[in-house]
């Protein structure tokens, strides 16, 4: 018994004491209303969690103290008792209470994680494309015209819709300080939308196993004011090359590449697995589908004239 009392002390000592070899928890230190969410309902769930220990450890060393060998004669026989209907329905509803409101809290921030932040519902969001490849991240701006890899630069107290896609095995989108992770596949696009409420630099990273370089992928993102993040895109047009296909198929053959930018996106050549090409439309010109619907009307045009045509001469 002395035995395992000392081993006892010395776990907890340990426990405490390599705690303090971790770096700071990022989904405690939330950087946007999404993070923070999930931060209070994790910091919730480990309350909650934490109680229900402090009352089974309360309940256990009561007994171990009350009903103990040495405080009962020799001779001493405990009663036969049936059982107890209020006990037994006691400590079936409290579990049951305590799933349910873990339940509950845990559906609702993840519901509500899943749409625009409160207050930017109506905001028109800001479109950055993340597609994953070979242990890279590479970052799409098609409405700046302009592409990064392995870094990425965002307005502060702006929706970031941000439209997910892999070149490869899945990954996982995570940028622990501004919320959740949402994952990257090959053949379509996952939306997560996230905001940042104050500057500064936080990481990102793959939080799902891809392969012998995945714990490499990780990324910078700094949160800016409107007017420095608008400087920076206007930068990058200005001084950084344009992408080329060639160029595009060789980042993505290469395994580790460092922070590169350009003057265009991937986009324009390499689409993602869905429609967006609204977005690369110049002034002036017009979708395929337009023009097909304008060919189609002026056909249907030819046919009512010769169609008026032949009723006119049938007149005659």
């Amino acid at each position: 018994m002395k035995k395992k009392g000392s081993l006892l002390v010395i776990l907890t000592l340990l426990t405490f004491l390599l705690s303090g070899c971790t770096s700071e928890l990022l989904v405690l230190n939330p950087k946007g209303p999404a993070a923070a969410l999930l931060s209070e309902t994790i910091i919730f769930s480990v309350l909650m969690m934490a109680g229900v220990l402090v009352v089974v450890f309360a309940l256990f060393t009561i007994i171990l103290v009350k009903y103990r060998a040495s405080n009962s004669s020799p001779d001493y026989e405990p009663p036969h008792d049936e059982g107890s209907l209020k006990l037994e329905i006691t400590w079936t509803l409290i579990p049951i209470i305590i799933v349910s409101i873990l339940s509950v809290v845990t559906v609702k921030s993840t519901i509500a994680v899943e749409k625009p932040p409160a207050g930017y519902e109506n905001q028109k969001p800001l479109i950055v494309y993340a597609a994953s490849s070979n242990y890279k991240w590479h970052f799409s701006y098609p409405e700046q015209g302009i592409e990064t890899v392995n870094y990425l630069n965002i307005p502060t107290g702006q929706n970031v819709e941000f439209r997910l896609y892999s070149y490869g095995p899945i990954t996982s989108f995570w940028i622990p300080q501004l919320g959740g992770q949402k994952y990257a596949m090959s053949d379509m696009v996952t939306k997560l939308n996230l905001v940042a409420d104050t500057p500064g630099s936080m990481m990102g990273k793959n939080s799902n196993f891809s392969g012998k370089g995945f714990a490499k992928m990780e990324f910078e993102v700094l949160a800016m004011s409107q007017g420095e993040f608008d400087e920076w895109v206007n930068d990058v047009k200005k001084t950084a090359p344009p992408l080329t296909e060639e160029k595009y198929d060789q980042l993505l053959k290469t395994e580790f590449v460092g922070r590169e930018s350009f003057s265009n996106t991937h986009l324009e050549f390499r689409p993602a697995p869905e429609d967006h090409s609204s977005h690369f439309k110049k002034p002036g010109q017009k979708d395929e589908n337009e023009s097909d619907n304008h060919e189609h009307h002026e056909g249907h045009g030819e046919q009512h004239n010769e169609e008026t045509e032949v009723e006119d001469h049938s007149n005659h």
